[in-house]
């Protein structure tokens, strides 16, 4: 997110935050794969949308990827 596509600095924080607490409520799914595996990984993810989004598309989103990186574990 660069302030080139969100102007405003309160946008910019607001798809944080709601990338951050999507991945909060969800990552206990991962985590219980990744203890049960032995592994780790690192992630890092980066919205590269025009609009700002609304919580229910990216908690969808966060938890598509989430899913597949499990099946990726598999």
């Amino acid at each position: 997110m660069s302030s080139k596509n969100f102007k405003k600095a309160v946008d910019r924080n607001r798809i944080k935050r709601l990338m951050r607490e999507s991945y909060r409520l969800q990552k206990n799914f991962l985590q219980n794969v990744l203890i049960e595996k032995n592994s780790q990984v690192v992630l890092f993810i980066i919205y590269i949308g025009k609009e700002l989004p609304e919580y229910k598309m990216v908690s969808d989103k966060i938890e598509l990827i989430l899913h597949r990186i499990v099946k990726g574990l598999a």
